[in-house]
């Protein structure tokens, strides 16, 4: 029951995405409420409920907003983080996309595969930044962290 059940990214006041942008957000979504692992830890002596979790994503305020409820929509728990240790790898991340998104339309696939590799190299990077930035918040599992931060650069870079 450590899992999420429900994911909604809170997109409000943010350009529309691209379609590829899009794309990747769709998959990333479904990718993670088919296979996730997402524990909150106990706070302050006290337990949390075990989950499953409903998950809201946004940005307020110039910092990423992680908001937790049961599945009956009771709120368990909210913490921010600071998107600064995030700007560097999701600029690469999304410039690589760029290239990577370009050269499925007219590269030849052994330098496509070669772009890819570097798109999740990064892709990576970014996922062990997540899971640093939630140690003491949440704990994930490297999976579960490439998916979200495939939301936190939509939402990092709105769309």
């Amino acid at each position: 029951m450590t899992r999420i059940c429900h994911i909604e990214i809170d997109d409000t006041g943010l350009p529309t995405p691209t379609p590829e942008i899009e794309q990747e957000r769709r998959v990333a979504i479904f990718d993670l409420l088919e296979d996730n692992s997402f524990v909150l830890p106990d706070r302050d002596g006290r337990a949390v409920p075990s989950g499953p979790y409903r998950l809201a994503l946004a940005i307020r305020e110039g910092r990423l907003v992680f908001d937790i409820a049961d599945e009956g929509e009771e709120k368990v728990g909210e913490f921010h983080l600071s998107l600064g240790p995030f700007k560097q790898v999701v600029k690469d991340y999304f410039q690589i996309c760029e290239s990577y998104f370009d050269a499925v339309k007219k590269l030849p696939p052994s330098q496509i595969e070669a772009i890819d590799m570097a798109r999740r190299g990064i892709h990576n990077e970014g996922a062990r930044v997540l899971q640093e930035r939630l140690d003491g918040k949440a704990e994930v599992d490297i999976d579960t962290a490439r998916r979200l931060f495939t939301l936190i650069c939509v939402l990092h870079f709105g769309g």
